[in-house]
């Protein structure tokens, strides 16, 4: 796999340094560093497109702002990569109007959005499944008694955050290891946004956290904490806008709506950030404590 980097700034040094680390440095066949200081609104970004560009599988365009991102469909033309990762790390990256028109010109290549960047999963292309075979959402595998006694890393966040983790997780008793996980995360540090994403209703900063969390209880098999609904109490149906549906930060991915239009939320990715406690009009959501985890979820 050949993989051409278009970066910008801090963000996008940490993570190809650390992407080349861990086994894609021979992969990286160009990286062009766009300048910074760019203005936010280019009426032609074709003068920055970068010249002799070699062919290319996978384009990966990290921490672009503004208008200047409309050089992503020009590289991915002269290239041939038919595979694009755009990771936003800022709300203020890449609106949502600016994705449709790179998606609109970029018409004939598959690009993900990944927001953050250790939110991306498998998508069913052959490039960029290859890429998140080793980056992207954590995924860890944990060895424990009532200490944690061993973490391996099978997917890792771009940034490295999770490899730092997991060595901070060694030696922690388990009914501590979420917490633990949220706070080293935080300790890295993250470089993900904490401005309020208006799509999403919460900061990158705090999806990226719950993204480590998610891992550690995936393995553990319990959420220290997680939003619970009441099955008596939810109205669902017709007497239910499902907002706490809308507000979830994690969106269908943790609120799920059954068939009887009741809902209940996925233990495994629930943050606990209690919008949906908040803004339930019938009081139907609650945070609990100890919440044993669905296996097969």
């Amino acid at each position: 796999m050949n993989i051409f980097i278009l970066t910008s700034g801090k963000y996008g040094s940490r993570i190809i340094n650390h992407i080349s680390k861990m086994g894609l440095a021979s992969s990286i066949i160009g990286i062009h560093e766009v300048p910074g200081d760019l203005p936010e609104f280019i009426d032609d970004v074709s003068r920055y497109v970068p010249d002799n560009l070699p062919e290319a599988d996978l384009i990966l365009s990290i921490g672009l702002y503004g208008d200047i991102n409309m050089i992503i469909p020009f590289v991915a033309s002269k290239t041939g990569a038919k595979s694009i990762i755009v990771p936003i790390h800022d709300p203020k990256q890449i609106p949502a109007g600016l994705q449709m028109e790179i998606e609109s010109e970029a018409c004939d290549a598959r690009i993900v959005f990944p927001k953050p960047f250790c939110s991306l999963e498998p998508v069913g292309d052959k490039y960029i499944d290859k890429f998140v075979e080793s980056f992207g959402k954590p995924e860890l595998e944990i060895k424990a008694d009532d200490l944690i006694r061993h973490v391996e890393v099978k997917r890792g966040a771009p940034c490295g955050s999770t490899l730092f983790v997991a060595d901070k997780l060694k030696n922690v008793p388990v009914a501590e290891a979420e917490f633990e996980a949220g706070g080293r995360y935080h300790n890295y540090p993250c470089l993900a946004s904490m401005d309020i994403d208006p799509q999403i209703g919460d900061t990158l900063l705090h999806v990226a956290g719950y993204r480590i969390k998610e891992a550690v209880k995936r393995e553990l098999g319990f959420a220290v904490k997680s939003a619970v609904v009441s099955e008596e109490m939810c109205q669902g149906g017709d007497n239910c806008s499902h907002i706490c549906y809308e507000v979830c930060p994690l969106g269908d991915e943790t609120v799920k709506i059954k068939e009887n239009g009741k809902v209940e939320i996925n233990a495994n990715s629930c943050g606990y950030c209690s919008i949906c406690v908040q803004k339930c009009p019938f009081e139907a959501i609650t945070i609990k404590n100890n919440v044993n985890l669905k296996r097969s979820e």
